[in-house]
C-alpha cells in the first residue's frame, strides 16, 4: 500500500525505517522529511559540493635582476618571493617584460629577430620559496626594460608586484637593412682607422683629424636614416668643413664621390665658423642637379656655439628628401637645427655602401675630415627610423 505524506508509506520506505521497528512508526518536522527524500528518491541522493574558497593572494616580490642593474644576457632569468594567500592551494605566476612602463605593445616594430614586449602565463611556483622564468627569445639589446609577476590560485588572481627595471646586454649588430653600435662598452661592429680610444660608459673618442670609424654595409640603403650621440663638439674648433659623419661608395677619394653625404659643423677657417651644413651627392660629383645643400643664406643662419660638455643627437634621412635635424641634450632634447629640401633628381644607390663616424682625409685634406676629440655612441643606421626604445639603455 503506498502512501505519500508522513504515515503513508511510499517505494521504498521500509528500506527507510529503523531497524527494530515492528511498524512504521510516524514522524514529523524535519526527521519526517529527511526520510521522506531518502525513502522517495528525492533530490537529496545527490550530495551538495563543498563552495570554492576564493584566496586572497599578495603580490610576488621582486628578487633578481636588481633594479636598473645593466645585464650581460638577452635572455636573463628573472626570480620572484612567491605570493602568499590566506587558504592553502596551487599557485601559478604570470610574468610580463616591456620595453615600456605602461608594458603596451613595443613603441614601435621592435628590431627583427629581437623581442621588445614578451610575457608568459601559468609559470609553476617554484618549490624553494621563489619562482623564476627565463624569455625564450631574445631580448632587444641596449634597452631599458620593465617586468611585473602576479600570481593565480584557482579563481583568484592577485595583485601585480612592484614594478621593476633591468638593461639588457650592450651589444650591437651589422646586417642587411640596419646598424646598430653601442659603442659604450669597448666594442665596436665597424672598423676603426688612424686611432681613438674607447671610453667606458661614454662611446669612442677620436685622437685627430685623420681618425674615423667606418661600416661596410652587407646592403645598399637609398632611403633611411643615419643617427647617433655625439660629445666633445666645441665652438672655433680647427678645419674648415670639419665632418661629423658621413657616407659614400667604396673606397675611393671621399670628396670626388659621386655618392658623397658628409654633414659638417665647421671650423674656425669655415665659411661662416661654426655652423652646421651638409652636402648629399645622388649620383654625380660633377652634376649640380643632382647636388643637394642648404644656401648660403641658410648656412649663415645655420652658426652655433656648441658646447664640448652637451651631447647632441645628430639625424640624416634620405630617399625622396634629405634632411638634417640636430637635438640638444640626446635623443630626448630639443631640435634646434632642421633642414631639409626635396630631392627629385637621382636615386642614392652607392654600391658598396660605406657610411662613416667622422670622415676619411679626401683631396681636400684633414682639415676637412674628422674632428678631434668627438666622442661617439648609440649609432643607429637603417633602412627605417631608429626603433624608440632602442639605445634606452644609454640614457
Amino acid at each position: 500500500m503506498k502512501k505519500h505524506a508522513a504515515g503513508r508509506l511510499c517505494p521504498g520506505a521500509a528500506a527507510a525505517r529503523p531497524r527494530g521497528a515492528a511498524a512504521w512508526q510516524v514522524v514529523s518536522g524535519a526527521a519526517a522529511a529527511a526520510l521522506l527524500v531518502a525513502g522517495c528518491g528525492g533530490k537529496g541522493n545527490n550530495p551538495t559540493s563543498p563552495t570554492p574558497v576564493t584566496a586572497t593572494l599578495t603580490p610576488p616580490t621582486l628578487q633578481s635582476p636588481a633594479a636598473n642593474e645593466q645585464l650581460d644576457s638577452l635572455r636573463p632569468t628573472l626570480t620572484v618571493k612567491n605570493a602568499t594567500a590566506d587558504h592553502t592551494g596551487t599557485r601559478t605566476y604570470e610574468f610580463q617584460i616591456s620595453d615600456s612602463g605602461a608594458f603596451t605593445s613595443a613603441l614601435t616594430s621592435n628590431v627583427t629577430g629581437f623581442a621588445a614586449t614578451v610575457g608568459k602565463n601559468d609559470v609553476a611556483e617554484g618549490t624553494n620559496g621563489t619562482t623564476s622564468w627565463t624569455p625564450d627569445t631574445d631580448l632587444q639589446p641596449t634597452t631599458l626594460f620593465y617586468w611585473r609577476v602576479r600570481a593565480t590560485q584557482g579563481t583568484s588572481t592577485g595583485p601585480w608586484s612592484e614594478v621593476g627595471k633591468f638593461k639588457s646586454r650592450l651589444v650591437g649588430f651589422l646586417r642587411a637593412g640596419e646598424l646598430y653600435d653601442p659603442l659604450i662598452h669597448g666594442e665596436t661592429v665597424g672598423q676603426l682607422v688612424g686611432g681613438g680610444t674607447f671610453i667606458p660608459g661614454k662611446g669612442i673618442q677620436f685622437d685627430s683629424k685623420t681618425s674615423y670609424l667606418k661600416y661596410l654595409l652587407p646592403q645598399t640603403i637609398t632611403s633611411g636614416e643615419f643617427s647617433m650621440d655625439v660629445e666633445g663638439l666645441r665652438a672655433n674648433g680647427p678645419g674648415d668643413k670639419a665632418k661629423v659623419f658621413g657616407m659614400q661608395e667604396g673606397q675611393g677619394d671621399f670628396i670626388t664621390n659621386k655618392y658623397r653625404v658628409d654633414i659638417q659643423y665647421r671650423g674656425v677657417s669655415g665659411v661662416p665658423p661654426n655652423a652646421i651644413t651638409f652636402r648629399a651627392l645622388y649620383g654625380s660629383a660633377t652634376d649640380k642637379s643632382v647636388r643637394y645643400e642648404p644656401d648660403t643664406a641658410t648656412r649663415f643662419a645655420s652658426v652655433f656655439p656648441l658646447d664640448p660638455s652637451t651631447v647632441y643627437n645628430w639625424k640624416a634621412t634620405w630617399g625622396s628628401e634629405f634632411r638634417v635635424t640636430v637635438r640638444s641634450g640626446g635623443l630626448a632634447g630639443s631640435v634646434f637645427y632642421d633642414v631639409g629640401m626635396p630631392t627629385p633628381r637621382g636615386t642614392y644607390a652607392p654600391n658598396p655602401h660605406y657610411a662613416y663616424l667622422g670622415a676619411p682625409v679626401g683631396r681636400s685634406g684633414s682639415e676637412a675630415a674628422t674632428i678631434p676629440g668627438t666622442i661617439y655612441r648609440n649609432v643607429w643606421l637603417g633602412n627605417r627610423p631608429r626603433p624608440d626604445s632602442l639605445g634606452s639603455a644609454l640614457q
